[in-house]
């Protein structure tokens, strides 16, 4: 499993991950009873981990042995991870209308629309226009 580009589906035993990555099964099964794994279960009650298991066990083992987070942590961390991948493909969406807009009302919509977006380095600090204005000192008589 490690080291491996795109392994095939498939689910693994918990005894096949717990010797591939060098922990006990029973961490394995903490994992499950804090919430940060959810192995699938045959009828006979054995976990199977899938391969989004075994990529979210490296997550997991990557926080807690290399930067050193606790599993509180670790739980908080994976939430927002997970809300920033929500969130990212919410942009994505509102992106791709926008575009469409642009494109169905606008004269030349397509070379407006790739020309008006700017990209911006992660150091630019944005500022509002908004906030600009208000913040600003009025000017009287």
């Amino acid at each position: 499993m490690r080291g491996r580009k795109k392994q095939q589906p498939g689910y693994y035993s918990i005894s096949v991950v717990a010797k591939t990555y060098g922990i006990h099964p029973q961490t394995l099964r903490m994992y499950e009873r804090e919430g940060l794994l959810c192995p699938s279960r045959t009828e006979g009650n054995t976990r199977l981990y899938s391969q989004t298991d075994v990529e979210r066990l490296e997550q997991i083992l990557n926080l807690t042995r290399d930067l050193g987070v606790n599993l509180a942590g670790v739980d908080l961390v994976l939430k927002m991870r997970e809300q920033m991948e929500k969130m990212q493909l919410d942009v994505n969406e509102l992106l791709r209308a926008f575009r469409q807009v642009m494109i169905d009302t606008l004269e030349d919509g397509e070379t407006k629309y790739k020309n008006s977006l700017v990209r911006v380095s992660p150091k630019t600090k944005i500022i509002r226009l908004d906030d600009m204005v208000e913040d600003s000192p009025k000017e009287g008589p």
